[in-house]
């Protein structure tokens, strides 16, 4: 075994705003905080584990918000950091990610 799992290892949380649906997602890691992510239907925004470098290589909309332990903290703060794409859409940083959401 990897690693004793106790508990919740992944949770799946279905997010409505605006009249859409988003799939939220937390994972319980090893000796670290959890990885929270939350996508949308044009792109999604991730925890401090997100390469923005990577993600932007790759073309994606998505956005950086460090420092969250769920994806209700991931909605109330502010972004970090975002790829070109992301910008374009509105997800810019020092936005609360609830305020811009329907661009995700």
């Amino acid at each position: 075994m990897f690693w004793k799992m106790t508990g919740e290892v992944v949770r799946v949380k279905e997010v409505r705003h605006g009249g859409r649906k988003y799939l939220g997602v937390e994972v319980s890691l090893p000796g670290s905080p959890p990885l929270v992510l939350l996508v949308g239907e044009a792109g999604f925004a991730m925890c401090g584990f997100l390469d923005v470098s990577a993600a932007e290589k790759k073309g994606a909309v998505a956005v950086k918000i460090p420092g969250v332990g769920s994806v209700e903290e991931l909605l109330e703060k502010g972004i970090a950091e975002a790829t070109s794409k992301a910008e374009a859409r509105g997800l810019r940083k020092g936005v609360r990610l609830k305020d811009v959401l329907d661009q995700l």
